[in-house]
């Protein structure tokens, strides 16, 4: 029988939904205890619970969200990053280990690519925590280059981090939630880039990567709901990290800015809000959104 004959008698697989009872991982959580204040209340709604992974962890963005969950009560973190990068931010990680001595902050060198060292990573870093229960994917690249010069290692380059990368990481930290029976969260970082063509800069790699990550987390929080898994991204826009200085680019930024409505790019920090509703309990109804940070850039 050929491969084209074959496609008539195949039987293909079906994704199963909760049911959403009580007893399934996807049940409301319990009501806040009785005997808080209103303040208590308040920090409660927005605890971070449990340890997280961070994949591109000790880049300016993701080190603020760091910061932000363990401010709101996250146990354990690990931050995985090229060695680098990992060198290079090592300040800054040990800031954080001096600021929350309650909370163990490790690193590990992982490549996002390498589908047997990330599922490694992630036992390991599981095992050493106790437990996965949130992970956030800011690894990425971007690479600015016009279409009609790329290369076809130029353009797989791109998706193979920002969208094969993610996938992978994602599918390691869903199967130790799965283990554990516990439900869990994960964040991808897609981009406005996802939902428009930037300007001036030509960068098509780019927003067809960050375009895929946006589906594939619809597509996952379908899947992965009955597992107790909620998967979301947040699409920043322009962020003002060390990224996006330099002389080079000071037109550039000169034009994200005025095709802006706040007239600005992002600060460091303002995405961290988001991420703290997406890990906490606020969020526990909030599952395949996509969270647009960007000043309202792309209302035009």
């Amino acid at each position: 029988m050929s491969e084209r004959d074959a496609l008539s008698s195949r039987a293909i697989p079906f994704m199963e939904l909760s049911d959403g009872s009580a007893a399934s991982l996807t049940a409301p959580p319990p009501p806040l205890p009785h005997y808080l204040n209103a303040e208590g209340r308040a920090m409660a709604r927005f605890a971070v619970e449990g340890n997280a992974v961070i994949t591109g962890g000790a880049g300016t963005l993701a080190l603020a969200a760091a910061r932000a969950l363990l401010e709101h009560g996250l146990a354990n973190l690990y931050l995985f990053d090229l060695p680098s990068t990992l060198q290079s931010s090592a300040q800054a990680i040990e800031s954080l280990r001096t600021d929350f001595p309650s909370s163990t902050i490790s690193t590990a060198p992982v490549d996002v690519t390498d589908a047997t060292l990330v599922s490694s990573a992630f036992s390991s870093a599981a095992a050493a925590m106790g437990s996965l229960d949130i992970l956030l994917c800011f690894a990425g690249i971007v690479g600015c280059i016009h279409a009609i010069e790329m290369t076809a290692d130029q353009w797989r380059k791109v998706i193979d981090i920002n969208t094969t990368g993610s996938f992978l990481c994602a599918q390691a930290a869903a199967k130790q939630m799965q283990n554990q029976n516990t439900g869990g969260t994960i964040v991808f970082t897609a981009s406005i880039s996802g939902r428009r063509v930037n300007f001036p800069q030509p960068q098509s790699a780019y927003n067809v990567s960050k375009a895929a990550v946006v589906a594939m987390k619809d597509s996952l929080a379908a899947e992965w709901a009955r597992f107790g898994i909620r998967v979301n991204c947040i699409s920043p826009g322009y962020m003002d990290t060390v990224l996006n200085e330099g002389e080079g680019l000071e037109e550039a930024r000169g034009i994200w800015a005025s095709r802006n409505p706040m007239g600005r790019m992002g600060a460091v920090g303002e995405l961290d809000g988001v991420v703290v509703l997406l890990c906490s309990r606020a969020g526990s109804y909030i599952n395949g959104a996509d969270f647009v940070v960007d000043g309202g850039a792309t209302v035009f």
